[in-house]
């Protein structure tokens, strides 16, 4: 299997995810602006996204995989299937109880997201988390449906149903704002969710790996029984904690923006809109296609391969996301410019979105090395590790908002964000060297410093376009087209650069698993 095209399925797929994602928040802030309510929805909608990170694709994915990658080279297709069910099953039970208690405590939760919301914003946001929060029961068994397709190498459904999700939002908000307002894109999620459940089902099913549920008190005690599901849940113990820590800077990071001052949330999410392209790009597609690679590699015993897949995959990190982090520090305002100052998005809050463009753009290597790396440890089933180290960094990025933010406001987040994955990857790199499960192949020097130089030639090229003209003063049509000219003509500089540099790029793409 060559892994560069599956890593390019991914990407292409996990990339139209993120641009109509993007198109989402076009339409968000041409009907809504930046103010209180869309703070609140950015609000509210973060509630089930941190607990669909927290359970379903953060912890519960970093231990389901390699035990089911383990469970299949152990023990064969059959036992692999009985321990599907059993972990669908306690995953369901525990999901619907989950949904229950988040739309009971809804305004718990909207207090301690986001405090600085006040009078309508603030019972928006909790109408809103009503609405939304059984998303994350169908999020958790999509993530079980995932990982069961990525494992046996079908990594197309999973990378294309968070079209789904765009696709629903983009039409409630469209067709049900001036009826419901802001609490259309609410109804919007919901439906998305259930969609994407809804196509995982035909995909199992062509494998005959379709989980059998079972709904009695019996049958989930039986499920619960599992050793499989046992050694799921011991290795989702540490790893809730890791994903808790993320998931705990994200709370912390809300709250200061709905304090920064109204429309403060909305510029950091848009920002993370905009970073999102080159996580999808590198890092998303990465860590989907290694870590079930990984997983088997460990389970087979081959340290050497091991190594190999992780340093094929950080060579690939350094030359996808090296001239996206040059793209975003140079370029930012035409990009916010671009792609969001339409209807009630003012000039104002594309400069304010630009500087928190540039913060993420400070960190962007590590935001995508960190895709590679941590499912290094995930696959040795070295969950306290990361754990570690995500403690660490959360402590680094909180001080870092004590300096930054007062200074930067929300720039001042987004900078922290990036600095603290910076480290965060740092640590992860470390570790995996210093227990001997990476050793780094030759030629890293002289690699590097090619594609430093060939990215430096991309940045020269956007530096002298975002001077030529003024992007907020072009028309729409305009500035469209002078952006799309402008990437095709940097990004042509910078494969004629590699080239020239003479950056093997076939022994990347022949890499194979």
């Amino acid at each position: 299997m060559n892994l560069l095209r599956a890593a390019g399925t991914v990407s292409a797929l996990t990339l139209l995810s993120r641009i109509t994602g993007l198109v989402r928040e076009q339409m968000v802030a041409a009907l809504f602006g930046a103010n209180a309510l869309t703070d609140a929805f950015q609000v509210a909608f973060r509630i089930p996204n941190m607990l669909r990170r927290l359970f379903a694709e953060g912890a519960f994915s970093q231990a389901f995989v390699p035990v089911l990658a383990a469970e299949r080279s152990g023990r064969g297709d059959d036992a692999t299937q009985v321990l599907i069910s059993a972990t669908a099953t306690v995953l369901a039970w525990v999901m619907v109880l989950v949904c229950v208690v988040g739309v009971v405590g809804a305004p718990v939760l909207v207090l301690m997201m986001g405090s600085g919301l006040t009078g309508e914003a603030r019972e928006a946001a909790v109408t809103m988390t009503r609405w939304m929060f059984p998303y994350i029961g169908c999020m958790a068994l999509v993530a079980l449906a995932a990982g069961v397709l990525n494992t046996w190498k079908r990594f197309a459904v999973p990378a294309a149903t968070p079209l789904l999700l765009n696709a629903a939002v983009i039409a409630a908000g469209w067709l049900l704002h001036e009826r419901l307002g802001i609490v259309s894109l609410a109804m919007g999620v919901m439906v998305g969710g259930v969609l994407q459940l809804a196509v995982q089902g035909p995909a199992l099913a062509r494998l005959g790996l379709l989980p059998r549920i079972g709904l009695t008190w019996g049958r989930f005690r039986a499920a619960w029984g599992h050793e499989g599901v046992h050694r799921i849940l011991r290795l989702m113990a540490p790893a809730l904690l890791g994903v808790g820590v993320a998931q705990l800077s994200l709370i912390i990071n809300t709250q200061i923006a709905t304090h920064i001052g109204p429309g403060a949330a909305t510029w950091v999410t848009l920002a993370d809109r905009l970073m999102e392209f080159p996580t999808a790009l590198a890092g998303v597609a990465l860590g989907v296609v290694l870590t079930p690679m990984l997983s088997a590699a460990k389970a087979q015993g081959s340290g050497e391969d091991f190594s190999a897949l992780l340093d094929w995959g950080l060579r690939l990190v350094v030359l996808l996301a090296l001239p996206c982090a040059v793209a975003l520090l140079v370029f930012a305002q035409p990009l916010v410019a671009v792609l969001y100052h339409y209807g009630a998005f003012q000039a104002s809050d594309v400069e304010q979105t630009a500087r928190a463009v540039q913060g993420y753009g400070l960190g962007l290597i590590g935001i995508v090395a960190i895709k590679v790396l941590a499912p290094g440890f995930y696959a040795r089933q070295d969950i306290r590790t990361p754990v570690k180290i995500a403690v660490g960094v959360l402590v680094v990025t909180q001080l870092l908002n004590l300096v930054l933010v007062p200074h930067l406001g929300a720039a001042g987040l987004a900078a922290s964000i990036g600095l603290g994955a910076l480290v965060n990857a740092g640590f992860l790199w470390w570790g995996l060297r210093r227990q001997g499960a990476y050793v780094a192949a030759p030629g890293w020097l002289w690699f590097g410093l090619r594609v430093l130089v060939a990215a430096a030639a991309l940045g020269l090229v956007l530096v002298w376009a975002r001077l030529q003209w003024d992007w907020l003063a072009l028309g729409k049509l305009t500035r469209a087209g002078w952006m799309a000219a402008v990437v095709v003509g940097a990004s042509a500089v910078y494969g004629a650069m590699l080239l020239i540099l003479r950056v093997d790029l076939r022994a990347l793409m022949r890499r194979r698993a």
